[in-house]
Parts: C-alpha cells; structure tokens; sequence
C-alpha cells in the first residue's frame, strides 16, 4: 500500500468518504465532516502510524488532504 492510500485509509476512519473516492483537494471539514476532535484525533493516529511529531502550529494549518500529505513529506 502506497503512503497516500495508507493516509486516506486512515482518513476514512473519520469520515463516510471511501479512500479511493478522495481527491487530494479534498477539504477535512468542508468536504470530509471533520470536526476539531476528528482532526486531532486523526493527527494523532498519524503520528502514530508513520511514526512522526507533528508540530501543533503547522498542523493547523492544514486545510486539505494535499496539504497533510504535503506536510508529512517535509517531516
């Protein structure tokens, strides 16, 4: 499995959207239905999963899923 795959595997944990039907330009509230503890619950288990810290200030930051994945390549 690819890391964008595993990554949305993991977003669809917290939303009724399937991991193949995402597109990267994908908002996590907006689009997705994330609430706040949705999302820190979900960068929680990405820390965790691909075995990161996340800063709290860049984290927030984030507004899709591109921008996520993006932010997990610089890590």
């Amino acid at each position: 499995m690819t890391r964008e795959m595993q990554f949305k595997t993991i977003v669809a944990q917290y939303c009724e959207v399937k991991p193949e039907d995402m597109t990267n330009d994908m908002r996590f509230r907006e689009d997705l239905g994330f609430s706040s503890l949705d999302f820190m619950s979900f960068l929680g288990e990405l820390e965790d999963t691909f075995d990161v810290e996340l800063e709290e200030e860049d984290a927030l930051k984030v507004l899709t899923i591109a921008q996520a994945l993006e932010l997990l390549e610089t890590i």
